[in-house]
């Protein structure tokens, strides 16, 4: 039986989750439907368009993401101090970017005045708005909602366009969180839809390697801000340069014609996270496969399971093995 929402998203234990959606229909969510020759391919960038949008609305930085031709993989980040910083006309004005607000949330930011009572049941929609847009849950909702709804219009018919709930899973460390990105950001090669990872369409990698040819880092995405330091600003603790070449090398292994390994010297992040070179290759092609769960080193799993009070250790083996 698959755990709660509630069990698998804990803040205190790490802001960082890998998020999966995937279709239920036997025709492509994108891409061409072989059984009908239709193409979909515009609704990848729908997802692409809507995904970054939210990104600016909610207080949820995106760190990595693939639209794939049936499936899409999105590696988010809370920043739920953020919501709390957010004054009262803040949270209404992205809520109503989104939602068409209440009478009382209107009347407030057009100057109104409001009495007593009305100033209580405004607070209290306030509260919960302010919640909401540091939610995973509502995210990955008004995500899926709009792209489905379109769909379905598209379609000309009703009924579910996803399979059930979005699928999480909570990145305990740096490690947890690197392998993931780059199993994210391969998606596309491993399916043979691209060759390299500027040519990856509708990808985080893409958007980070065209940003980069002019020096810059993409907006819409959370930034790299190098290495773990004692005054450390918000942001990915990797170098942008590190992770693009380790991608572009990981990238070159998994190619089904050709063999090879990362040597240690041209990858120093693996060694900073004391990962093994052989292991690497297995973490961000498998992903998905050797991790169930939350996902971090044995002691990071631990600790996590102890303070959600999970009985079993998903995955335990594979931390070991994988990420010691």
């Amino acid at each position: 039986m698959g755990l709660a929402r509630k069990c698998q998203i804990s803040l205190s234990d790490t802001k960082y989750y890998h998020c999966v959606s995937r279709c239920v229909r036997r025709a492509f969510l994108c891409g061409e439907d072989k059984l009908t020759g239709k193409s979909y391919e515009h609704r990848r960038g729908w997802v692409e368009e809507r995904l970054l949008f939210l990104a600016q609305v909610f207080c949820i930085d995106v760190c990595a993401y693939a639209v794939m031709s049936n499936h899409t993989h999105i590696v988010l980040y809370v920043d739920d101090k953020k919501a709390e910083r957010l004054g009262d006309r803040a949270i209404l004005l992205r809520w109503h970017k989104l939602f068409k607000g209440t009478l009382l949330s209107h009347k407030y930011l057009n100057g109104e005045a409001l009495d007593e009572g009305q100033r209580f049941f405004l607070s209290k929609d306030i509260k919960e708005y302010r919640n909401r847009i540091s939610s995973i849950s509502w995210f990955m909702r008004v995500l899926n909602e709009n792209i489905a709804r379109r769909a379905n219009k598209e379609d000309k018919c009703t009924g579910h366009f996803w399979e059930g709930r979005f699928k999480s899973q909570a990145l305990l460390d740096d490690a947890a969180l690197m392998a993931c990105m780059a199993y994210v950001d391969l998606n596309p090669i491993r399916a043979k839809m691209a060759r390299t990872p500027e040519q990856s369409e509708h990808t985080s990698i893409k958007k980070r390697c065209e940003a980069a040819t002019s020096g810059k880092q993409p907006n819409q995405l959370a930034r790299f801000v190098g290495s773990p330091r004692k005054h450390m600003p918000k942001g990915l603790p990797f170098e942008l340069k590190s992770y693009l070449g380790l991608v572009e090398l990981t990238g070159k292994c998994i190619r089904a014609d050709k063999r090879g390994h990362i040597e240690p010297h041209q990858a120093p992040i693996l060694q900073r996270l004391n990962i093994q070179a052989e292991n690497w290759l297995k973490l961000t092609t498998q992903f998905e496969h050797v991790f169930h769960g939350a996902v971090g080193k044995a002691h990071s799993l631990d600790m996590y399971c102890e303070r959600a009070q999970h009985k079993r250790r998903s995955s335990i083996k594979s931390s070991k093995t994988l990420l010691t």
